[in-house]
């Protein structure tokens, strides 16, 4: 693992062990006799939910074109220029096979790779420092059928979508080619479909 992915990797979790008191923290003291102020919280946080659904047709405020003039290998030694994608939404997926979480969202991948390929989507996975011969196996033992590509010793690649603290990130580019939406961390299949569904 690079430099880079070591640093990322510890910075994520000093973050993650500096938030967990005050996460820790919420629930000391809560009153159990009150569940009009559960069924409120309830009720709020399902109004976020709907409001987040409806809003989640338009790309993030910070949206802007997708660095797609990039020719990649893949891992069997094919070359994919990305521009010839424009058209079709795309998920592009950063992940290593180190990474715990990235190996939990693949099958998700997988199965939309399936139920939408034919309405013009397409999943990329860029595995950022593996190399070809570590990523075949992985992809043979989980029946992989989108292509993945080879980002070791592509910094501009990664530097053109980054900065990249740290994996699994998912980035959404739209059918004109707007990095529309950045998901950092894992993904459920559910929160996977919804932001396609605003897009296809």
């Amino acid at each position: 693992m690079g430099m880079r992915w070591i640093l990322a990797a510890g910075a994520c979790l000093a973050l993650a062990l500096l938030t967990l008191p005050a996460v820790r923290s919420l629930n000391v003291g809560a009153p159990a006799e009150a569940p009009e102020i559960a069924a409120a919280v309830v009720e709020n946080a399902g109004a976020e939910a709907g409001s987040a659904a409806a809003g989640a047709a338009e790309c993030d405020d910070d949206a802007r074109p997708a660095p797609l003039d990039f020719t990649l290998a893949d891992m069997n030694g094919d070359e994919l220029h990305l521009a010839s994608l424009k058209g079709q939404v795309i998920l592009l997926n950063f992940w290593a096979t180190w990474c715990g979480p990235c190996k939990i969202e693949i099958p998700a991948f997988i199965e939309l790779q399936d139920e939408y390929g034919d309405q013009g989507f397409q999943v990329l996975g860029l595995s950022v420092d593996d190399t070809p011969e570590q990523m075949r196996p992985f992809a043979e033992e989980l029946d992989v059928n989108y292509p993945m590509l080879v980002g070791l010793d592509r910094d501009d690649f990664q530097d053109a979508y980054g900065p990249i603290w740290g994996l699994p990130v998912t980035f959404w580019i739209d059918r004109e080619g707007t990095l529309c939406k950045t998901h950092m961390g894992i993904a459920s299949k559910d929160e996977l479909e919804l932001a396609l569904k605003t897009l296809l």
